[in-house]
């Protein structure tokens, strides 16, 4: 059954306020290592909300144009006499009403009311429309402005974007790309992953943040957690990033367009690991790449 309108706003109400009990708990649980990376953690926490609702009530104009549509065609029944004259109006014939009304016996015109819903009702739809064609002539090209911010970046910074497979291992190859080129060391993805699930394991505390589970609103299970990033090909974040910072000992940063450079362990005494994380460029979602000196 679709929402109402009423019903859409009440929901998204409730959200925007379970999101914000959720901000305040993890805001408490953030500690002097993971205060940066919860705090760009809640920053896409936000706006992935405000993505979400705005789309739902994009969705919901876009579902009212149809229903108007199809009321438009469908029968009025009243309780006014239904004469050829009303029928004719309602098929929207008006171009041969002229010809028609010669042959009709009808001494004396009456009001058509439900020509003037159905011209009221077309109205309606015609507005609709002309708002939905104007938001779409102004609908920001998301991954375009990404590119070009990332690219800007990297120009000031002198690194180039290197290329690594859009799948759920991303993270880990761009990581173990960097400690080829910076550490010298060459570390598999699987070994990564284990690696990065371990220090997890023996450092709960300093996760606890980045496992709240927005759909249960709970913790998730440390373990299950940890059992899928070592032995599935789940995507990693800001937790394995932090993670294998601590393990290498060497500061990791991630570059991102429209934000500052998240940086974690910037005390790490080894040389810096540099990633660029992109939201809307690739088709399948997040993605982080690998970045080269020039």
């Amino acid at each position: 059954m679709c929402e109402t309108e009423d019903e859409l706003i009440a929901r998204q109400r409730k959200e925007v306020k379970e999101l914000t009990g959720k901000i305040t708990a993890m805001r408490k649980q953030a500690n002097k290592n993971t205060k940066k990376a919860v705090l760009k953690e809640i920053q896409e926490l936000e706006e992935s909300l405000r993505s979400k609702h705005e789309k739902e009530l994009a969705n919901l104009k876009t579902r009212e144009v149809g229903e108007l549509e199809q009321s438009a065609v469908d029968p009025i029944v009243d309780n006014e006499e239904v004469t050829p004259e009303s029928l004719l109006a309602k098929l929207d014939l008006d171009d041969k009403s002229n010809s028609i009304k010669s042959t009709v016996d009808q001494p004396k015109k009456k009001r058509n009311r439900q020509k003037e819903r159905l011209a009221k009702r077309e109205a309606e739809i015609r507005r609709i429309q002309e708002e939905a064609k104007e938001e779409q002539n102004h609908e920001i090209d998301y991954r375009g402005i990404e590119m070009k911010n990332i690219q800007d970046l990297c120009d000031v910074q002198r690194v180039k974007q290197h290329d690594i497979t859009p799948d759920g291992h991303c993270l880990f190859s761009s990581i173990s790309d960097q400690l080829k080129i910076r550490h010298d060391i060459d570390v598999p993805v699987k070994q990564l992953r284990k690696q990065a699930g371990t220090y997890i394991l023996q450092h709960p505390d300093d996760f606890i943040p980045f496992l709240f589970d927005e759909e249960t609103m709970s913790l998730k299970n440390i373990d299950e957690y940890v059992e899928k990033i070592v032995n599935t090909a789940m995507w990693g974040g800001d937790l394995e990033i932090l993670a294998l910072s601590k393990v290498y000992d060497c500061p990791i940063s991630v570059m991102m367009s429209g934000r500052a450079t998240l940086k974690m362990n910037e005390e790490g005494s080894n040389p810096e690991l540099k990633l660029v994380y992109y939201k809307h460029a690739f088709g399948l979602g997040e993605h982080y790449n690998s970045l080269h000196d020039i």
